[in-house]
């Protein structure tokens, strides 16, 4: 796996792009690359790298699924629980996910396909499904945002 290389991949929710490269991701889909990305990590051990995940909602994401969350420092992160997705998570040891399409666009897998570096199809083929769940965490409290 490169780096430096966009993926369109299948996620465990919708279709996706994934790389380790913000600044690629953000020239690939239309956006302000200053905008922050979601990190897709294979284990919950790995969130320690991204940032400290208060005290009273530990549980909650340990035991989430489809979940994404925001920490209070601003940065976001997905543990990936579908063995699939997973699989290819931790080939990378972590990644930059976000939607597979054009900024604001609905998906189109067409568009899609020419936009990435490198397409991983599995025999099923890409399906669009409901996105992730995403809160919001503080000290103590959390914030459904999506």
């Amino acid at each position: 796996m490169r780096p430096d290389l966009v993926y369109l991949v299948q996620t465990d929710t919708t279709v996706g792009f994934l790389s380790q490269s913000a600044r690629k991701l953000a020239e690939k889909k239309g956006r302000s690359p200053e905008r922050p990305f979601l990190k897709a990590v294979p284990r919950f051990e790995d969130v320690a790298t991204i940032g400290r995940v208060p005290s009273a909602h530990r549980n909650m994401v340990r035991r989430s699924k489809k979940t994404s969350f925001i920490l209070p420092s601003g940065l976001s992160f997905r543990v990936v629980q579908d063995p699939g997705h997973r699989d290819f998570i931790e080939k990378c040891g972590w990644c930059y996910t976000t939607s597979a399409n054009l900024h604001g666009e609905p998906f189109d897998e067409a568009i899609a396909k020419e936009l990435c570096d490198v397409v991983v199809e599995s025999k099923d083929g890409f399906s669009d499904k409901a996105p992730s769940a995403i809160w919001r965490l503080r000290r103590l409290k959390k914030e459904r945002i999506r």
